[in-house]
């Protein structure tokens, strides 16, 4: 089974600093926290991928209505407080384990070193309808 675990920057359980306003050692440590989860979930299989993303001042919106041109509308996006951050796409043996893999992720470290307690967001990959 594949689940997509959505990490947003947003306030967390334990911590509403926003990561603009870490320490760039605090920034580096949740970042190794993170390569070291990403690891971990290669080595035993699970990983399919994982990437962080550009923050929002780099985002584009695009919209068509299959006439004309595309409309494009380009960031920053000040009133945005939370942001999607990046993602790990796990194939995993059961729903329990994609909720231990995103209770691992919440647990990065935030300000002083203590556990955030975000908010990863979990979505099962859903499969295309049979074709026959």
């Amino acid at each position: 089974m594949k689940y997509m675990l959505l990490k947003t920057y947003n306030p967390a359980s334990n911590c509403d600093t926003p990561i603009t306003e870490w320490s760039p050692e605090e920034i580096q440590a949740h970042i190794d926290f993170q390569r070291i989860l990403g690891e971990e979930l290669a080595k035993s299989g699970e990983l399919v991928d994982a990437q962080g993303l550009a923050g929002p001042e780099q985002a584009l919106l695009v919209s068509s209505d299959g006439r004309s041109a595309p409309v494009v509308t380009d960031g920053p996006f000040p009133e945005t407080k939370e942001f999607l951050a990046g993602y790990w796409l796990v194939d995993v043996d059961s729903p329990q384990r994609a909720l231990e893999i995103a209770a691992k992720a919440s647990e990065g470290p935030g300000p002083g070193g203590k556990p955030i307690g975000e908010y990863i967001e979990v979505r099962a990959v859903m499969g295309a309808p049979a074709t026959e």
